[in-house]
């Protein structure tokens, strides 16, 4: 367990959640929040701080020492009424929720340990998965391990160094990554709000640190979905795929989190059964 004490931490946390606060304010624009349009141009994306201010019913002196991390000591009502002004729920909110506990010191969060250790227990699960497309990924989505169709759903991506083997990374970066998920830009948002959501309380992750500093440079396409500062949980879902051996498919997937592993997730996809979406499934395994 990490604990959450000293100066030094109370500013980072502080300001991490200024940061969270400053770019939630930018995406409300004033008639969203219910407030006149006014007159003159506005020089501030979003909502000025006066306004989210008298939206949550607290001083604007109050307000701007918040967001600037000299504030580190939030009331839940407080947070409660800055939420509802700026539109928040669901993953949203808890996260400002989380932040703000963690920035008063209210809250200590645990920072697993990286493990890239898959159990012996979960290869053989992969396996027995087969012809389902499975793999394991880290707390920061490096690819562990997969079963035969879970390699062969990501062409290119095992071809990398096993120290390069990152989802987002692909994702990005990998030509194939670039056209493979269908819509491209809904897909990787969904998984960089994830990457937000770890690493709003995993700044102190040398891993985490080094991939997002190297998307940042080399993708502006990464940089300009960072800045939106969503975050979202991974649960299940459905994905669409434009694969390059077996063609457009839809599948659902499901995603386990992996007792005891430093945060590894166990991802695994299906189809309906006697669909074209089951068959060109089936026809991963013969691809690969």
């Amino acid at each position: 367990m990490t604990t959450t004490t000293g100066t030094a931490t109370g500013t980072a946390t502080g300001t991490e959640l200024g940061r969270y606060l400053r770019a939630r304010r930018a995406r409300v624009t004033p008639a969203e929040a219910g407030l006149p349009a006014g007159t003159g141009l506005r020089r501030t994306p979003g909502l000025r701080r006066e306004e989210l201010a008298t939206l949550a019913g607290v001083s604007v002196d109050y307000y701007t020492r918040l967001e600037r991390g000299r504030e580190t000591n939030p009331s839940p009502a407080v947070i409660d009424a800055l939420a509802r002004a700026l539109r928040l729920a669901g993953d949203s909110h808890d996260r400002l929720r989380d932040l703000a506990e963690l920035a008063s010191g209210r809250l200590t969060e645990p920072h697993p340990t990286a493990d890239h250790t898959v159990r012996d227990s979960t290869l053989r699960t992969l396996e027995a998965l087969d012809p389902l497309p499975a793999y394991v990924v880290s707390r920061h989505s490096h690819m562990l391990a997969a079963n035969a169709p879970g390699k062969a759903l990501m062409p290119g991506l095992w071809e990398w160094p096993a120290e390069q083997r990152n989802v987002l990374r692909y994702l990005f970066l990998h030509p194939v990554g670039r056209v493979l998920y269908q819509p491209w830009e809904e897909t990787v948002a969904k998984s960089v709000s994830h990457l937000r959501a770890i690493g709003g309380t995993d700044t102190d992750s040398p891993q985490l640190t080094s991939l997002v500093g190297e998307l940042l440079l080399k993708s502006p396409d990464f940089a300009r979905i960072w800045e939106r500062y969503d975050v979202c949980e991974r649960g299940g879902g459905t994905k669409s795929f434009e694969h390059p051996k077996v063609g457009l498919m839809t599948l659902t997937y499901e995603v386990m989190k992996l007792a005891r592993t430093g945060g590894q997730r166990m991802v695994v996809y299906q189809a309906p059964r006697d669909t074209p979406d089951e068959t060109a499934m089936l026809k991963l395994t013969s691809s690969a």
